[in-house]
C-alpha cells in the first residue's frame, strides 16, 4: 500500500492504554492520519512510501499536551516576578493587559509561544486568553493543535466591555472555529473570583450546546478557597457543580486546594484537571495532590500555565517537576512512576482536555502529532536496555526539551533537525523586543506615580477633588448636635462609622501618601451593619491658606480598594505605615445654600480626642474663598471657637503627639 511517510529505526512509545513499545518499530503515516504502528519489518512488508525517514534509533513518541497556558503572555515573561499571585495579576499583569492587549499584540505572543513549544516537543495546548480567535488563528499558522478558550470575566477586559459582549463574541468564534483540523474552541470562565453565578450557569450552557469543552481556574490558591467558604459557606467544587458548570466537558486547571470529596466530584463530571507544577511553586500557591487524583481515577495532565508565571514552556521540565513534587509530598518515592509521569504529558492530557479521541497516543486512526527525542546527548548516557520502563524514566528525569530534534503535528513536519519550518524566530524576536520597550516605558513611569499606580489597579475612573477644612478640638460633642438641630441648619444625611485608617508614606513626599480606609457602619443599636473599603491618594502640599485656619487642601484621587489591606502593602511598598483609628458621626448639611461635611471625631489610636471637623468640596479659588469664610462662620454658629484650630490632617497631628 501506497502511504506518504514510513518512519523506520525508531524506538516507538505508543503510550496506548497497554503502553506498547517498538524497537525497532515503524510508524505508517498518509495525510493527516497514522495509519499502522509496529514491527519495522512487519510494517515494511505492508506499506511503500513516498518519503522513508530513518529515526537512527530516536524515540519516537506523541507529542507532549500542555493542557493549560496563557500563550500571548510569552511577550509578558519576566515582567513582574517574586510577587504573590494577586499582587502580580492585580499589580502588573492586568494594567499591562489593558494598555496593550490587542488582535497584534496576542497574535505575535501566540506565535513566539508555539515556536518555544515545538523546539520542546508539544504538539498540543490548552489556551485560555482574550482574543481567542487571534490565537486560533497564529496557532493554525504555525501548523499546531490547541485548544482555544475564549476567557469570560464579569468586568472589562481587552476584547469586550462586559460579559454580555464577550457571550457573544464568543458565541461567533465557536461557530467560526468549529469543526477546525487543528483547532478546537472552547469557553472558558475565568474563576470563581472573577466571574457571577450567572456567567458561570451561561458559559456552561454554551459549551453544552456546542458540544465544546470549558476551560477554568478551580481552587489554585488557599485564598480563593478561603473566600469561597466565607461568601458562600461551601467549597470551590461544590459551587460551580450548584452553577450547572460540571453538566459541560470541564479541563480545570490547578485544582491545589480540593479535598477527596472534591476530586471525587470531578471523577465523577469527568472533569479533566491541568497540573501546573512550576506556576503553582512559584507563585507559592501551593502542591496539588495530584497521586490522589490519580488513585481516584482522575484524568490528570499537565500544564506550563503562561509564560509570564512559569516563566517558561518547556514541558520536559514540568514533566520532572510534577514527578519530584509528586513524591517528595507523599513520602513514597514510588510514587507518580516515569510511566505515568510521560501518560500524563501525553495520552491521559488530552483525554482531560476532552481529545483523547484525536490526539495523545500513536495509534491507527488518530491524528499524526509525534515528535522524535535523541537520547544519546551527554546528560542522558549511558543507556540500559534490560527494564523496558527505563525509557520512560529517561524521559522523565534526564531529557531536556533541547533534546527534541523534529516535531511532526497532522502529519506535518513542524521541525526538521532543530529547524523550524513554520516559524520566522529571527523576527519574532525583533518584534517581541519593540513591545519590550514599550511595556518597560509605560511601567517605568507608573512606577514612579502614586497616581499611575493607583489608576492602574483601579475598576472605575478615578475621582480628584479639593476641599476646603478646617479642625478644632472639642470637649464634648453635645453643644455641636445641639447646634445643629437649628433652623438655620438642613441635614441632609447622617452617617455613624468607625473608622480604620492606614496612611502609607513614601520616600519621596512629592508624591503625597496613599490612604486606605475601612468604613464601618454603625447603626443605632450598635451593630455593623456594612464594610467599604476605598484608597485615596492625598496630594502633599496645601494649596492655600485663609483666616481662622481654614485651609483649601490638596488634591485627592479616589478609587475602590477592591483588594486587602496587604495586598496594596505590597502592591504600593511605602517606606513608612501609620495606622489612625476613630469614631465618627457624619452630616452632610446646607448652611446658607451650601452644602458641608460636618465631622464629629474621636480619635481613639493614637488617643488624640475630639474634634469638630468641616469640609467642603471645591474647584475654583473663588468658591473656596466664599466657602472659607462660610466655614469659619459655621464654626462660630456651632459654638466651638476657632483659637486653637489645627489645619492639619489627623496623621501629622497624630505625629506632633
Amino acid at each position: 500500500m501506497q502511504i506518504d511517510t514510513l518512519l523506520t529505526n525508531a524506538h516507538v512509545l505508543t503510550m496506548d492504554p497497554e503502553f506498547h513499545q517498538y524497537r525497532p518499530g515503524a510508524i505508517a503515516i498518509n495525510e493527516s492520519r497514522i495509519l499502522a504502528v509496529g514491527e519495522q519489518k512487519a510494517l515494511e512488508k505492508e506499506f511503500t512510501s513516498r518519503e522513508c525517514i530513518d529515526c537512527n534509533g530516536k524515540v519516537v513518541m506523541p507529542g507532549l499536551v500542555n493542557t493549560h497556558t496563557h500563550v500571548p503572555m510569552s511577550l509578558m515573561r519576566g515582567l513582574a516576578d517574586d510577587l504573590r499571585l494577586d499582587v502580580w495579576l492585580n499589580g502588573y499583569i492586568w494594567p499591562v493587559e489593558r494598555e496593550y492587549a490587542t488582535p497584534e499584540f496576542v497574535r505575535l505572543g501566540t506565535k513566539i509561544s508555539c515556536a518555544e513549544m515545538i523546539r520542546s516537543g508539544v504538539t498540543c495546548f490548552a489556551d485560555m486568553y482574550f482574543y481567542e480567535s487571534e490565537v486560533a488563528q497564529a496557532t493554525a499558522e504555525a501548523g499546531m493543535r490547541a485548544l482555544c478558550s475564549q476567557s469570560i470575566l464579569k468586568f472589562p477586559t481587552p476584547d469586550a466591555r462586559d460579559y454580555e459582549e464577550a457571550l457573544e463574541k464568543t458565541r461567533e468564534f465557536i461557530k467560526k472555529w468549529k469543526g477546525h483540523p487543528l483547532i478546537v474552541p472552547s469557553i472558558a470562565p475565568h474563576s470563581v473570583y472573577t466571574t457571577t453565578p450567572d456567567i458561570l450557569k451561561r458559559c456552561a450552557e454554551m459549551a453544552i450546546e456546542f458540544d465544546i469543552p470549558l476551560h477554568t481556574h478551580i481552587s489554585e490558591t488557599a485564598l480563593e478557597v478561603e473566600n469561597m467558604r466565607n461568601d458562600t459557606g461551601m467549597p470551590v467544587v461544590p459551587y460551580v457543580k450548584k452553577q450547572g458548570l460540571l453538566e459541560a466537558k470541564v479541563l480545570a486547571a490547578h485544582c491545589v486546594h480540593i479535598d477527596e470529596g472534591e476530586m471525587r466530584t470531578l471523577v465523577h463530571a469527568n472533569a479533566g484537571i491541568a497540573h501546573n507544577p512550576s506556576s503553582n511553586l512559584k507563585l507559592a500557591s501551593g502542591i496539588a495532590p495530584v497521586w490522589k487524583m490519580l488513585e481516584l481515577g482522575a484524568n490528570v495532565g499537565i500544564g506550563t500555565d503562561g509564560p509570564a508565571s512559569n516563566n517558561d514552556l518547556d514541558m520536559f521540565e514540568e514533566i520532572r517537576l510534577a514527578a519530584f513534587l509528586a513524591k517528595g509530598a507523599s513520602g513514597d518515592p514510588t510514587t507518580l512512576p516515569a510511566q505515568q509521569a510521560i501518560e500524563m504529558a501525553t495520552r491521559m492530557g488530552a483525554e482531560a482536555m476532552h481529545m483523547g479521541d484525536i490526539t495523545g497516543s500513536l495509534e491507527t486512526g488518530k491524528a499524526a502529532d509525534l515528535i522524535l527525542v535523541d537520547l544519546t546527548p551527554l546528560h542522558n548516557s549511558p543507556n540500559f536496555e534490560r527494564d523496558p520502563n527505563g525509557t520512560y524514566a529517561q524521559l522523565v528525569y534526564a531529557t531536556h526539551g533541547s533534546d527534541v530534534s523534529d516535531v511532526m503535528v497532522n502529519g506535518q513536519w513542524l521541525m526538521r533537525e532543530h529547524k523550524l519550518t513554520t516559524l520566522d524566530e529571527s523576527d519574532l524576536l525583533a518584534q517581541a523586543a519593540v513591545y519590550a520597550k514599550q511595556i518597560d516605558a509605560f511601567l517605568l513611569v507608573r512606577e514612579r506615580s502614586l497616581l499611575s499606580k493607583l489608576v492602574a489597579i483601579s475598576s472605575t475612573t478615578e475621582e480628584e477633588s479639593f476641599e476646603i477644612q478646617s479642625k478644632v478640638p472639642i470637649e464634648d460633642f453635645t453643644p455641636v448636635l445641639a447646634a445643629l438641630k437649628k433652623p438655620s441648619v438642613k441635614i441632609l444625611r447622617e452617617r455613624h462609622y468607625h473608622q480604620f485608617d492606614t496612611y502609607f508614606e513614601f520616600e519621596d513626599n512629592s508624591e503625597g501618601r496613599i490612604r486606605y480606609r475601612e468604613d464601618h457602619f454603625i447603626e443605632p443599636d450598635g451593630s455593623t451593619s456594612n464594610v467599604r473599603s476605598r484608597l485615596t491618594l492625598i496630594g502633599q502640599a496645601r494649596e492655600r491658606s485663609f483666616p481662622h485656619e481654614v485651609i483649601l487642601s490638596r488634591s485627592r484621587y479616589l478609587a475602590p480598594a477592591t483588594q486587602s489591606l496587604r495586598f496594596f502593602r505590597e502592591y504600593f511598598k511605602p517606606t513608612g505605615i501609620t495606622e489612625i483609628e476613630k469614631d465618627r458621626l457624619r452630616f452632610l448639611i446646607e448652611y446658607k445654600d451650601t452644602e458641608f461635611f460636618v465631622n464629629l471625631d474621636e480619635v481613639i489610636n493614637p488617643k488624640l480626642g475630639k474634634f469638630l471637623e468641616i469640609k467642603s468640596k471645591t474647584w475654583s479659588l473663588s468658591d473656596a474663598d466664599h466657602k472659607a469664610h462660610l466655614t469659619a462662620e459655621l464654626i462660630a454658629f456651632l459654638g466651638v471657637t476657632t483659637g486653637n484650630a489645627v489645619p492639619e490632617d489627623y496623621i501629622e497631628v497624630a505625629r506632633k503627639a
